[in-house]
């Protein structure tokens, strides 16, 4: 599953080296933070170092 996760990743990093409208590379940038942040929870997950059912 993270390897999905690191290819979602490494397309808009790629797209934002390419991308020329400030608009555009803001919208990339925000996609690839989310895309970072849920990898890391999931990573968080799987190590067993962030309990994956609810709190309550």
């Amino acid at each position: 599953m993270t390897y999905e996760f690191e290819i979602q990743i490494e397309e808009p990093r790629a797209e934002l080296n390419n991308a020329c409208d400030a608009a555009e590379r803001r919208a990339i940038q925000t996609e690839l933070e989310l895309s970072r942040a849920e990898l890391a929870i999931i990573t968080a997950e799987q190590d067993g170092s962030v309990d994956a059912e609810p709190p309550f």
